[in-house]
């Protein structure tokens, strides 16, 4: 058995001259949670629902369990979902929205009674059957959902922005709901979002599309701390690219020079003498120091300071054109037009080419 549970091969979807998909390879590893991560029109939903069927790819195979279905009615393809609206049918009890999939199925009320109250089991709503969606909480509508995806024993689940509509704190408990009944289940998942926080934290691995491609593929610590690229960078988390200037390199460390200061950072690949490039830092990697000397310390000057409670958050302009945001939660505080120091820890820095 190939530990490959989904594929696209080169999947290809076009609407008029808008290329939603363009030649898009992933490959899902059985039992895992792979997030599709990106802004809106990226791509990601047109992706899922080639997987679903509801979207014929124009090129490409998809493949499920190392079985062609590219051409497969979706009802054949062994799919749970679960919506962004909940969708639930508001004149039926819990119990009877959780059944309707296996009876669309045929399965019988009999055979469909211990399986309608195991998947009740799972989200922990056994006891609130009898109820209508309506004397349900959103997250408690939201996990009826997850019990209707799953009653009747899907190959793969499939969440489409399951969390949107909830507010900050239920979104944040219910993600890790999901999270441990995937687990527990060992059930392969695909979850779409652009939500990077939610991406982080839930996923095995996340990919990133942009224009229709995918960008990067990795878990959510390769993602964040090794992006290959200054969309990947930005669109995950905070980020300051500071211009710079490549003045020599070796196998492991490059020279660089930001407004007239040499500084250090990991090399990359195909990197040149002469290069202009982007220095890539976090800005809760960013520290303020007291002296000028030392390693990677850039000078500034405080331009915004903004209180956010856990943390302080510094704009910070070092020429003009330049400025690094800084955030910190310990340390003196600054005002507005405080002259500060940067020290940029040479680990904490990465060469992006401009794009």
């Amino acid at each position: 058995m190939s530990d490959i549970m989904i594929e696209f091969r080169n999947l290809t979807k076009r609407y008029g001259t808008l290329l939603a998909n363009d030649h898009v390879n992933l490959q899902v590893k059985r039992g895992e949670l792979m997030t599709l991560l990106g802004p809106s029109g990226c791509g990601k939903t047109t992706a899922l629902r080639g997987l679903t069927g509801y979207v014929q790819p124009d090129e490409g195979q998809i493949l499920i369990d190392d079985k062609d279905v590219t051409n497969l009615p979706t009802h054949q393809r062994q799919l749970g979902m679960v919506f962004q609206n909940f969708a639930l049918f508001p004149h039926m009890t819990i119990w009877d929205n959780v059944r309707f999939p296996l009876m669309i199925r045929g399965v019988s009320k009999k055979e469909g009674e211990g399986k309608v109250r195991e998947a009740l089991q799972l989200i922990r709503l056994e006891g609130l059957s009898d109820r209508y969606p309506r004397q349900l909480s959103g997250g408690q509508q939201q996990r009826v959902g997850l019990a209707r995806a799953l009653v009747y024993q899907p190959n793969v689940l499939l969440l489409d922005e399951p969390l949107s509509n909830l507010d900050a704190k239920l979104r944040e408990e219910m993600r890790f709901e999901i999270r441990d009944l995937q687990r527990r289940l060992g059930i392969t998942a695909i979850y779409v979002t652009h939500d990077q926080q939610e991406a982080l934290a839930l996923s095995d691995r996340v990919a990133i599309m942009n224009n229709g491609h995918i960008e990067q593929v990795g878990t959510p610590e390769e993602i964040y701390e090794h992006p290959r690229s200054k969309f990947v960078a930005d669109f995950i988390g905070l980020s300051d690219f500071i211009p710079a200037t490549v003045e020599s390199f070796d196998a492991q460390t490059a020279r660089i020079t930001v407004a007239g200061v040499a500084l250090t950072a990991p090399t990359v690949d195909g990197v040149t003498r002469g290069q202009k490039i982007l220095l890539f830092i976090r800005p809760n990697d960013v520290e303020l120091v007291l002296t000028e000397s030392g390693e990677n310390i850039l000078a500034g000057t405080v331009r915004q300071a903004t209180y956010l409670g856990d943390r302080m958050d510094y704009r910070v302009q070092i020429v003009d054109g330049i400025e690094a945001r800084v955030q910190t939660a310990s340390g003196s505080r600054y005002a507005r037009g405080d002259r500060v120091h940067l020290r940029l820890p040479v680990a904490q820095c990465r060469l992006i080419r401009e794009e």
